[in-house]
């Protein structure tokens, strides 16, 4: 039986991408991966001057599109933001005819500085990731795409290089997965982060 093979886009943002280890850590290799595009916004556009059309061919050509970054004050770096606004248009992307992405997959990649423990009600942040990624899901809803739990590293200044290993060898693992469609979104669903559910797969595999 032929298996159908998903194209993966990584939207990657990161204004210091040199300065960032974990980053580097997780991308390495990624681009050359079959199935994956990596697509770094900050080196195309440093002017901020998007190119609309080049950006939903890209669009068209991927059914999985992962918006992979740190998290910058609750939310993404402000060229992410930038490419949402302009790309995602009103009668393309969303709206009663905006069509273009429907039924195409969506999720977040995110580095973060502090720890999941003060990523919660009653601690420092107040609220969960998920909570802070909303905007990110009603989007992916919004164009009509389904929308994955995002893959999260916490405590990225605190990481060793062997963590950053094992961070980018489960990044690997996911988008293994995703390319080769072998997940059921229900499923992946109870679990608050894609990281859980690839650690959980690993107990249930034999």
């Amino acid at each position: 039986r032929r298996v159908l093979m998903n194209q993966v886009l990584i939207l990657f943002a990161h204004p210091r991408f040199e300065q960032s280890k974990t980053n580097r850590a997780l991308l390495a290799g990624v681009g050359s991966m079959a199935g994956v595009t990596l697509h770094d916004l900050y080196e195309l556009y440093p002017d901020f001057n998007i190119h609309v059309a080049r950006e939903k061919a890209l669009l068209m050509e991927h059914s999985i599109i992962l918006f992979h970054h740190p998290f910058y004050m609750y939310s993404a770096p402000a060229l992410l933001k930038q490419w949402m606004d302009v790309v995602l248009e009103y009668g393309w992307a969303r709206g009663s005819k905006g069509n273009a992405l429907k039924g195409k997959t969506a999720g977040n990649v995110l580095t973060v500085g502090g720890t999941r423990q003060v990523y919660a009600r009653g601690a420092l942040h107040r609220f969960t990731i998920r909570e802070f990624l909303v905007p990110f899901e009603q989007s992916a809803d919004l164009c009509k795409m389904k929308y994955l739990p995002p893959f999260v590293v916490h405590g990225t200044h605190l990481l060793t290089g062997e963590q950053h290993r094992q961070y980018a060898a489960r990044y690997f693992d996911m988008l293994s997965v995703l390319i080769a469609g072998d997940f059921d979104l229900d499923d992946l669903h109870r679990y608050e982060y894609f990281n859980d559910w690839l650690e959980a797969r690993k107990g249930r595999t034999p």
